[in-house]
């Protein structure tokens, strides 16, 4: 191996032993995370999956807690029910933001009324169309040309010659597809 003459030294960055520590003096002081920390990475994680922002996150925490049930299954119900999200799902919008994108620019209705705002919660009956534009409708029918073995979920029912979905049921656990624990992000909210 062509190493060159540092590598014979204690110096070396190819051989080095302690890798696994943080840069700096004090790399070896890093301790474990503590209880307060765990349940932070927990909602942060479920922010960041949904792209919100901290007051939308908590809106949405003091409205599950409202509701009857499990309060962390109801939580990533109604996550999971926002327009951006729902839009998403369908595979009308490549990301959550652009999602986001196409509902602010006016190219998402719901029930034949024109929505502009993202964090819309969708009901049970309600159909999802795009706007009846030329320019909308060969935007989000590039997107279903992508993948055109897509699947929507069993809660959302999807006609993709016409560009429109219906809301069938409510999504349950095994819908969400985050990789959280929610009692933890319950937990972190509570206190």
């Amino acid at each position: 191996m062509l190493k060159g003459i540092r590598c014979e030294t204690a110096k070396c960055p190819v051989e080095k032993k302690q890798r696994n520590l943080a840069p700096g003096m004090h790399g070896w002081r890093r301790g474990r995370i503590s209880e307060y920390g765990v349940r932070l990475r927990e909602k942060q994680k479920v922010k960041r999956y949904y792209g919100l922002l901290e007051r939308q996150f908590m809106r949405c925490f003091h409205e599950a807690e409202r509701i009857k049930g499990n309060t962390g299954e109801t939580l990533l119900q109604l996550l999971e029910r926002r327009l951006d999200n729902v839009v998403y799902k369908l595979n009308f919008a490549p990301s959550r933001k652009a999602a986001r994108q196409l509902i602010a620019h006016g190219h998402i209705y719901v029930n034949g009324h024109k929505v502009n705002t993202s964090d819309y919660t969708t009901r049970i009956g309600e159909k999802i169309t795009v706007k009846g534009s030329e320019k909308s409708r060969k935007k989000v029918k590039e997107q279903l040309d992508t993948n055109p073995n897509f699947a929507a979920q069993s809660w959302l029912q999807l006609a993709r010659e016409k560009s429109e979905a219906t809301i069938v049921a409510l999504p349950t656990r095994d819908d969400v597809q985050v990789p959280v624990e929610e009692l933890l992000v319950v937990e972190f909210c509570s206190r």
